[in-house]
């Protein structure tokens, strides 16, 4: 069961193979290789294309870790490190259709402790992807199609703070609309979860370059500044550093806008109240809703001229000579103005202690950056392959009792039914991803557990391979590859 040329595959007449690795059942040619690439024909048996990946670390004397170099495996002298490997997914093989063991059913030792990993590729028809994308800019309403090469992919989804965010992906837009649809959604998400850039656009709003791990790009213009904060929290950062040096700081927002002298900020300083009212829907003192529509300009309105959004100069409490700020959330725009003797903001040029504020906001923005996270439900041909009964696998993984992990990278286990899970594809090896022309993605999971417990949960025993073994036989075309410096080592 654990030779990888003999797993899958019925030999047909003149050579052929018939692929049963997912529900195409391609009939590979000698030679060949199936649709999704993954599979060839290989003088008559079916063959993974791609080598197993295994994550491997040394233990020097005293326990310091330090990443698998190549060559440390031909050390031969008396100090010779400790090498630890974990067996990824990524290359394995998979279960489909359902009812075979895992392809590989790692025994092993951690820590003085005989455990087991299971691991395999799953094909997932049930999976997307979570898109945060640093910016304040306005890429498009709420619940608007995402679109690549005109098919719809996804769409956008609430904000977070400082960041836009996209759902992509799905089992509705990879098998619910036209088979176009599915094959171009399929694609885009093998491409980002494979860390390449693609381009999208969002009706009624902007086109972007997306990139795991990029500063997102929005119509044409590569983002640099992830904000500080709302306006009204900006206010209240900077308040003090601003004192003695204006008498009143406008920070635009497009959800939250600040006005310095009415914001409690002020209030606690003793600042005056200049009489200077904006345009838009008081909150609470100093905090002003909807002052401008969505948009591409200062602090994601839609505004190019700031003054605009000031409704009203009240003569009973602003005076001539008022020095005015009126700044974005990220400071890349910032104007500054004195009232004239009939108190209109004249801008005249910024003074070095106010320039030093407005560099003291960019100094805190973080670099605007594209996350990416795959997400996805461990469903029927998972668990079978793992245990004979599937919901003590669940039962296990929910009691943190069994260690879920794709390509050696962790993942965050949703709450509630089935095993749901996400994990940032920058954290996994290259190359992790697969598909099957389906629709679907392929990508590697892998769960860890005491080998007692295996045994609980029915798990397929008899399958197991110890590790040195497995190394033995597969381990000479395996690629090896350091941890990720932020994964913690796989374990029970």
């Amino acid at each position: 069961m654990n030779d990888r040329t003999s797993v899958f595959g019925a030999r047909e007449e003149n050579g052929i193979v018939r692929c049963d690795a997912c529900p195409v059942l391609c009939r590979i040619r000698p030679g060949r290789s199936g649709a999704c690439s993954r599979y060839a024909n290989e003088n008559g048996t079916l063959v993974r294309t791609d080598p197993l990946v295994l994550v491997t670390r040394t233990a020097e004397a005293g326990g310091a870790l330090v990443p698998f170099a190549a060559g440390a495996e031909d050390w031969a002298g008396s100090l010779a490190p400790a090498e630890e490997t974990f067996v990824t997914a990524i290359g394995a093989g998979t279960t489909y259709p359902d009812y075979k063991p895992a392809p590989f059913i790692v025994a092993s030792e951690h820590e003085g402790v005989d455990t087991v990993t299971v691991v395999t590729e799953g094909i997932f028809s049930y999976c997307g992807l979570k898109v945060k994308i640093d910016t304040d800019r306005h890429l498009g309403p709420e619940t608007a199609a995402v679109r690549h090469h005109g098919e719809q992919i996804g769409h956008v989804t609430t904000a977070e703070y400082g960041s836009q965010m996209l759902s992509l992906g799905g089992v509705r837009h990879l098998t619910g609309g036209s088979k176009k649809e599915g094959s171009t959604t399929c694609a885009a998400m093998l491409a980002l979860c494979d860390k390449q850039a693609i381009e999208v656009t969002i009706d009624g709003g902007a086109t972007l370059t997306i990139q795991a791990g990029a500063a997102p790009i929005v119509n044409g213009r590569p983002e640099e500044r992830m904000r500080v904060g709302c306006g009204s929290a900006t206010v209240g950062i900077f308040a003090q550093q601003w004192q003695g040096h204006v008498d009143e700081v406008i920070v635009v927002d497009d959800h939250i806008t600040g006005v310095l002298s009415e914001h409690q900020a002020g209030a606690c300083l003793d600042m005056r109240r200049t009489g200077i009212r904006v345009r838009g829907r008081r909150s609470t003192p100093g905090r002003y809703f909807q002052v401008a529509h969505p948009g591409t300009g200062w602090g994601g309105t839609d505004i190019s001229d700031p003054l605009s959004i000031i409704e009203s100069v009240d003569p009973k409490l602003a005076w001539p000579g008022l020095r005015l700020l009126l700044t974005s959330t990220t400071g890349e725009d910032a104007l500054y103005c004195v009232l004239d003797e009939e108190l209109r903001p004249v801008p005249v040029p910024m003074p070095a202690a106010v320039a030093a504020t407005i560099a003291r906001i960019g100094e805190n923005c973080e670099p605007a950056l594209t996350s990416i996270l795959f997400m996805a439900g461990a469903g029927g041909s998972l668990r079978a392959g793992v245990t004979e009964n599937p919901i003590l696998l669940t039962r296990g993984v929910r009691d943190a009792l069994v260690r879920v992990t794709m390509g050696g990278a962790p993942c965050m286990l949703w709450p509630g039914g089935g095993i749901t899970i996400m994990a940032d594809v920058l954290r996994l090896p290259a190359r992790a991803f697969g598909y099957v022309p389906t629709p679907a993605l392929v990508a590697p999971i892998e769960f860890t557990m005491r080998a007692d417990l295996y045994a609980m949960l029915g798990g397929h025993v008899e399958q197991a391979i110890p590790l040195a073994r497995l190394l033995a036989e597969h381990g000479g075309g395996a690629r090896r590859e350091a941890p990720h410096p932020e994964n913690p080592w796989p374990r029970p």
